[in-house]
């Protein structure tokens, strides 16, 4: 069969379109780019926002209007938690929940999905993909209750993948090309304490660097309060990236306190100087939600005084969407829409200074690029885009089409209308093309 497979939403959801991806072309399907040419449609849909919740169904829609003949699956939180809504969609066949979904290969074809047999997947993939990145699940669901958060009612309760699996699984990203593993989760700082391990992500990290070869490893977004000083210590491996997402979502003691949020600004203070000693100026971003219910002016202006202190290198920033099922759906003093835009647009702007202002810091300096994709091309050669290890995004014009390969470049100025750095890669020999 031809599927076409389509994913909205966090990394999480990223790395399982491409376990099914993978899992689909190993029983001899083929994945094609136009939903045009597609028998199957797979959606992996997400629900963090309201606005999120449309485009899970906007995006259906469209795929049944360029294919009707094609079979329309719907897994994902949005189809967790609103399946009737997604049910009534024309051409969609199926809905997953996501307790089912790691058999929904199976449950289109008809083929049990077998474990990967490691050396003849080595010897019939080219050396390397599109794709330089590939995202690696180690962890779903959340035990977390934050108050504005449906994940945890459409994920589940935190659960750890077996070290072994995760292992295998970055070998044979290895053998297949890619250049760097992204590990994700919910609540990616639990791993392992549903067994009783404390410090399961440290030793998780530490098992990944020792017994594979992946160049690159990096870690998704990580709670603050599930880290300690000593757990800086891991970058000490330079094959670990120097880039850390750590959600703050209010700059504001008694916001994060209705948001149950299990920090303060003390606490995120200290963290962060902690990160900034053991790590050489890591890349630290972040996620800031505005127009939590009850949040005044004064609130919102101690919010945006303390995000301008922490200088991180990025944010996304999201409007507070009320959620079916959370306790801060039933709360009173809900913002204003017009409220939570000016106040979004405000730390959107904050947010691209601060991104510049890192990318500035590296100019005229060497990296490591891991080059993506090619966007275009000109008379001088292939637009390339990628990023660096510490995460700035780059793109360089160079006769060849870099994809797949991790090369040197010296960053040379900032662009601030695609916010991305233009540089020079760095190859001055065959021998250092092919490494």
């Amino acid at each position: 069969m031809r599927i076409h497979l389509r994913t909205l939403g966090c990394r999480l959801n990223q790395s399982e379109i491409e376990t099914m991806a993978r899992h689909f072309r190993r029983q001899g399907h083929e994945i094609v780019d136009d939903p045009a040419l597609a028998d199957q449609i797979v959606v992996n849909t997400c629900a963090v926002t309201e606005d999120a919740s449309r485009a899970s169904r906007r995006l259906v829609r469209g795929l049944n209007r360029e294919n009707a003949a094609a079979q329309i699956t719907v897994t994902g939180c949005y189809a967790q938690i609103a399946p009737d809504q997604i049910a009534v969609i024309p051409g969609v066949a199926r809905v997953v929940d996501n307790g089912t979904k790691d058999q929904l290969v199976t449950t289109i074809t008809g083929q049990t999905v077998e474990p990967f047999d490691l050396e003849p997947i080595t010897r019939d993939t080219p050396t390397h993909l599109a794709r330089t990145r590939a995202f690696v699940k180690v962890q779903d669901g959340c035990d977390n209750a934050c108050t504005f958060c449906v994940t945890t009612i459409a994920r589940g309760v935190g659960r750890s993948r077996d070290l072994k699996d995760v292992l295998g699984e970055i070998h044979l990203l290895t053998a297949m090309g890619y250049q760097e593993a992204v590990l994700t989760g919910v609540h990616l700082g639990s791993y392992g304490q549903d067994r009783g391990e404390h410090d399961g992500l440290v030793m998780l990290v530490k098992a990944i660097l020792a017994e594979t070869d992946i160049p690159r490893l990096r870690l998704s977004s990580l709670e603050p309060w599930d880290l300690t000083p000593d757990f800086f210590e891991l970058w000490s491996n330079p094959r670990l990236c120097p880039h850390l997402h750590l959600p703050l979502q209010s700059g504001c003691d008694a916001t994060l306190k209705r948001m149950l949020r299990k920090t303060t600004q003390a606490q995120f203070r200290a963290l962060m100087q902690a990160a900034r000693s053991a790590i050489s100026d890591p890349c630290i971003t972040s996620d800031v939600i505005v127009g939590f219910p009850g949040e005044t002016d004064e609130e919102f202006a101690i919010s945006a005084t303390y995000i301008g202190e922490m200088d991180f290198a990025g944010m996304h920033v999201f409007r507070y969407s009320k959620r079916p099922g959370t306790a801060a759906a039933r709360m009173r003093n809900h913002v204003p829409e017009a409220v939570k835009k000016a106040r979004s647009e405000t730390l959107i702007a904050l947010a691209a200074e601060q991104e510049r202002r890192y990318a500035e810091r590296h100019l005229h300096t060497e990296r490591p690029v891991a080059w993506e994709h090619v966007s275009g091309a000109t008379q001088d050669g292939f637009v390339n885009v990628g990023y660096t290890d510490n995460y700035i995004r780059v793109t360089a014009i160079h006769p060849r089409a870099l994809t797949g390969h991790v090369l040197p470049a010296r960053l040379t100025d900032y662009d601030p209308v695609k916010q991305m750095v233009r540089a020079i890669p760095l190859i001055e020999t065959e021998s250092e093309w092919t490494t």
